[in-house]
C-alpha cells in the first residue's frame, strides 16, 4: 500500500493566536499536494486545493484561482493517489456526513491516523463562510473573523467537498475531527462549510500516517505562546459561529 504524507503549513494554534503571515507561497504548497485546504496571508479568504489547483473563496463566496505568488500562513495538503472509493447517499446535515465518514475510516482501524477525503456530489444546500483580509498581527483569529467573516448559502448545486480529518491527540496542530471546504463544479463558488444537505456523492479517501510541518522561520513566530490558544474559540470558528 502506498504511504501518503500530509504537508502542513504552520499550526492551527499559531493561526488562532493571529500568526497569519506568509510561510510558503501557493506554488511551493502545490509541490507537496494536489488536494487540501487552508487560508491565505492575513486570512484573506478560504482555500480549496483540488486537482492540483488552488482556489480562493472571497467573503461573498465567489471563487477565483489563486496566483502562485500568494502567501500561505496555514494549510494541509496531500497527494490524492491510490484512493479508496465509496458512495454516499442522502445526508440531511453535516453532522450526519461527518458520522458516516468517521464510520468509514473506523472500518479500516483509522481513527488514530489522518485522512483526506474528496466528495463529488449534488447538494440541496451548502452553508459556508469566508472572510476578507485582516492585516493586524497578534489579533486572534476569532476576533479577526468577527470583523471580516461573512456567511452565505448555495442551493441546488453540484461540486466537491475537501474533507480533512485529524485525530483528537493532534488537536492544536490542526482541528480535531473533520474540517470541510467546498467548491462548485464550475469553480465559481465555495468556502468553509459549517452546514449542508447532500443528495448523493462519490467519495475518494486516503489514510495518512506521515506528516511534514513547515513552521514559520521568522523570529516573530517565537513570540507566540501556542499552548495558550483556546480550544473553545477554535471550535467556535470551525463551526462558523
Amino acid at each position: 500500500m502506498k504511504e501518503h504524507k500530509m504537508y502542513q503549513v504552520s499550526t492551527l494554534q499559531a493561526l488562532a493566536l493571529g500568526y497569519s503571515k506568509s510561510v510558503v507561497t501557493v506554488s511551493e504548497l502545490l509541490c507537496h499536494g494536489d488536494t487540501g485546504l487552508g487560508t491565505f496571508e492575513d486570512v484573506n479568504g478560504e482555500m480549496i486545493v483540488l486537482d492540483g489547483h488552488c482556489y480562493r473563496a472571497s467573503d461573498n463566496g465567489a471563487v477565483t484561482e489563486a496566483d502562485g505568488s500568494t502567501g500561505v500562513p496555514f494549510s494541509s495538503v496531500a497527494k490524492m493517489e491510490d484512493a479508496r472509493g465509496f458512495s454516499l447517499g442522502k445526508m440531511d446535515n453535516i453532522a450526519m456526513l461527518k458520522e458516516q465518514l468517521t464510520l468509514k475510516i473506523e472500518e479500516h482501524f483509522g481513527l488514530n491516523s489522518m485522512h483526506l477525503v474528496r466528495i463529488d456530489g449534488s447538494f440541496t444546500k451548502v452553508c459556508a463562510r469566508s472572510e476578507s483580509g485582516y492585516k493586524a498581527h497578534h489579533v486572534s483569529l476569532k476576533d479577526a473573523l468577527s470583523v471580516t467573516q461573512k456567511d452565505f448559502e448555495f442551493e441546488d448545486i453540484s461540486g466537491s467537498l475537501v474533507c480533512v480529518y485529524y485525530p483528537d491527540y493532534m488537536d492544536g496542530i490542526n482541528a480535531a475531527g473533520w474540517h470541510l471546504h467546498f467548491v462548485s463544479d464550475d469553480r465559481t463558488k465555495g468556502g468553509h462549510v459549517f452546514e449542508l444537505e447532500m443528495s448523493e456523492g462519490k467519495a475518494q479517501e486516503i489514510k495518512i500516517n506521515n506528516i511534514e510541518i513547515q513552521l514559520p522561520t521568522e523570529p516573530a513566530f517565537d513570540t507566540y505562546s501556542l499552548k495558550s490558544a483556546s480550544n473553545d474559540d477554535i471550535k467556535k470558528v470551525e463551526q462558523g459561529e
